[in-house]
């Protein structure tokens, strides 16, 4: 039992953490020690204009940067909305307001109170995954100072480029850049968090939550890109990034032996069982 429990262990810590730490190796070697990054973001560059085109296609720029922040703005702002529900509904319980219990019932308000007041702790892990995802993002930005290469010399803007370990200063802001990693990937990758949601459940599906999250964010980190407002490694970076962040804040919510439970390949949805069990912890 011992040796399948650390089996257990050792596989869900190589694959949680080992995996990004190797790809957070490769990238350094690959992209940061190189000129990738470059020679990937010439293919999108005029040097006649020393413009990148897209960068000045409004409708472009409309949908991949302002209109695709909907998808994680509103992901956050309902978790928010739901981990405040959650403690509503206790509350009228305990103090007996049955005749606004009544009326909340009458009005089908009173459902939604139980489900968040059920999955109180999943909203509240929303929100701290985004909240903490998005400091980690800010912090190595602001101590990193990396321009984006529509900023630097490379493309016809005015500062050197860099890499973010020539810049990084652990303890205070090393200058105005704040282009590494992607903030914008980062978006997309917060849904992350949904997928370690999921994995509570052992909801079959989990892996598909955790691939449209991580695709999502390569879109989003690709298309600034090809604005010239970021190099292909700064999505990389913010995956990685993100996807620690995310994991920690899972295992600090709900704990190493829930996440790594088999998934439960009986229903399409979540199982009666595990989600008790789920609501209980």
């Amino acid at each position: 039992m011992n040796s399948l429990s650390g089996s257990s262990r050792y596989r869900f810590y190589w694959v949680n953490f080992g995996i990004p730490l190797a790809c957070a190796v490769v990238v350094f070697l690959l992209f940061d020690l190189t000129k990738i990054d470059i020679a990937f973001n010439d293919l999108f560059y005029d040097p006649v204009t020393q413009t990148f085109p897209l960068d000045h296609v409004h409708l472009f720029e409309k949908i991949t940067h302002k209109w695709a922040r909907i998808i994680p703005n509103w992901t956050g702002e309902l978790a928010i909305v739901g981990a405040l529900l959650s403690f509503l509904w206790p509350r009228l319980k305990a103090e007996k307001h049955s005749k606004i219990i009544a009326f909340l019932e009458k009005i089908k308000v009173a459902p939604v109170l139980r489900f968040a007041s059920k999955h109180r702790r999943d909203f509240l892990y929303v929100v701290f995954a985004f909240s903490i995802s998005t400091g980690v993002i800010h912090y190595l930005k602001s101590h990193t100072s990396v321009y984006c290469p529509i900023e630097t010399t490379q493309y016809g803007g005015k500062i050197e480029h860099k890499e973010w370990y020539e810049n990084f200063d652990l303890l205070k802001v090393a200058g105005d850049g704040r282009c590494w990693p992607g903030g914008h990937a980062s978006g997309g990758f917060t849904l992350l968090a949904l997928y370690f949601v999921a994995r509570r459940y052992r909801w079959r599906y989990s892996k598909a939550v955790m691939y449209g999250s991580l695709l999502l964010g390569f879109v989003y980190g690709t298309t600034r890109v090809l604005q010239g407002w970021h190099y292909m490694s700064h999505t990389f970076w913010a995956g990685i990034f993100v996807w620690l962040a995310c994991l920690l804040t899972a295992l600090a919510f709900y704990g190493r032996a829930r996440l790594e439970q088999p998934l439960d390949q009986r229903s399409s949805g979540v199982s009666k069982r595990s989600l008790i069990n789920a609501v209980n912890t």
